[in-house]
């Protein structure tokens, strides 16, 4: 039986949101051994930034993948939509791992 594609997730993610030092801006070229498609992306674009993004998150997996090609600012700023093209495990390691991703908890009014 294979492994699952999943096994070992987490060794690929980041420590801290903090040490995702990706560019903010430009045009972001992707080497092959991440991605045969698109081989460049505008980060000024929203949807290439997603895209490039979902790319780094799914298909990356040297630890250093992340910290080179993803921005904490953008990832924070875009995770509403970002988190809607990841599968659940995806999800749930970047979320279990960084409180940043977190969706802000809903406080019920005081029914007093």
């Amino acid at each position: 039986m294979l492994p699952s594609r999943f096994e070992g997730l987490e060794d690929t993610l980041p420590g801290s949101l903090a040490e995702l030092h990706g560019p903010a801006e430009g045009v972001i070229p992707l080497p092959p051994r991440l991605w045969s498609g698109l081989t460049e992306f505008d980060l000024a674009d929203w949807r290439q930034r997603l895209s490039m993004y979902r790319i780094i998150i799914t298909g990356g997996s040297l630890p250093h993948d992340a910290r080179e090609y993803l921005n904490a600012d953008h990832l924070i700023a875009d995770w509403p939509n970002q988190r809607r093209f990841l599968g659940p495990r995806y999800r749930e390691a970047w979320k279990s791992r960084f409180p940043e991703l977190r969706p802000p908890e809903c406080v019920r009014p005081s029914t007093r």
